[in-house]
């Protein structure tokens, strides 16, 4: 197979990367050549989506599948796919779960409505982006555009630090936060397994939006942070707390304790959404201890969690030591 990704140095760009070379494909990446290191023998053809005559590196050349990792404006996504459209025969645009429009079910599956947007939009915030980028590649490519919506995304080369910022509190020791119940499951997917579903279906001609998320409770947040104090080797003492004194501590939900959606909360379809069309057609996902050990490992040859590649640097992740230890002091005496 002949594949072109556009990106291919970020996290999910990475691992389609990765993977493909794997599968010993031929692989070309375009992007602006500012960030991460392409493994040996992959072209990059240089080029900037949002400067005039961006796309001039794509003028010449075919490949049998494209996949576009783009967050930005959705017109951009709608001009590399016109710019491509005679020369490829397959486009997979990576989408996400936020493209559904609020108050979303539980369990919402690929029918529910997403947000409004348009294909041709500027640059507006992140679900509307992935929204009108949809469009935009169904637009061009029709039935032969693949619409991942992937949700919480874990694994080597996390770039936004959610599972980092736990492993690294927790390789500190001493007594960690734990925020219940221990048993609320947690839904996921594995970079790595993302990527090799998508080339999968891809290569196959697939064509439509799917969920590419695991199973609703593929694990429970207790079983990743006892996974996480496993492979750190760590002294932590997890003291779970149950999630009303955090909550109203104002402690934040998925950002100052990454992963965490509790009970109720307004955010709780994010781990609970219909994945069935997916596994119907083939997703599986690996253990959660394979995803936190790869990921623990990773963290310790890089040091840091990388800057996310081609977009503005993100307030980091996870909560404030001194907010951390006023709330052990004040539920578990520590």
């Amino acid at each position: 197979m002949r594949l072109l990704v556009l990106g291919g140095t970020g996290f999910v760009g990475g691992a389609v990367v990765a993977e493909a070379v794997r599968r010993r494909w031929s692989v070309t990446v375009f992007n602006r050549g500012l960030h991460g290191v392409l493994p040996e023998g992959v072209p990059r053809l240089r080029g900037d989506r949002t400067a005039p005559d961006g796309l001039a590196a794509l003028a010449s050349g075919e490949w049998d599948l494209v996949v576009d990792t783009w967050d930005g404006a959705p017109r951009k996504v709608g001009a590399a796919a016109r710019a491509l459209r005679d020369r490829v025969g397959h486009y997979t645009y990576i989408s996400s779960g936020s493209v559904y429009a609020q108050p979303v079910p539980p369990g919402a599956g690929e029918e529910t409505p997403v947000v409004v947007s348009a294909p041709d939009a500027e640059d507006g915030d992140y679900p509307a982006n992935k929204a009108g980028g949809e469009q935009a590649a169904v637009e061009v490519f029709g039935l032969r555009a693949l619409l991942v919506r992937a949700g919480l995304i874990l694994g080597p080369g996390e770039d936004i630090g959610r599972l980092p910022w736990w492993l690294h509190r927790i390789a500190r020791g001493g007594d960690v936060l734990a925020p219940g119940p221990a048993d609320l499951p947690v839904q996921y997917v594995d970079v790595r397994d993302l990527a090799a579903w998508t080339l999968d279906h891809a290569a196959a001609g697939t064509g439509g939006p799917f969920n590419v998320i695991s199973r609703p409770g593929h694990t429970t947040i207790g079983e990743l942070l006892d996974t996480a104090v496993t492979v750190t080797r760590s002294d932590a003492r997890l003291r779970w707390t149950a999630p009303e004194p955090i909550l109203a501590a104002r402690v934040v939900p998925w950002n100052d304790l990454p992963i965490w959606v509790p009970p109720g909360h307004e955010f709780r379809w994010m781990q609970e959404r219909g994945v069935a069309k997916a596994y119907a057609a083939g997703l599986t996902c690996r253990p959660v201890a394979e995803t936190v050990a790869d990921t623990w490992h990773w963290l310790q040859e890089v040091g840091a969690v990388p800057q996310r590649a081609g977009r503005p640097a993100r307030a980091p992740v996870g909560l404030d030591p001194a907010r951390e230890a006023a709330l052990l002091a004040a539920h578990h005496g520590a």
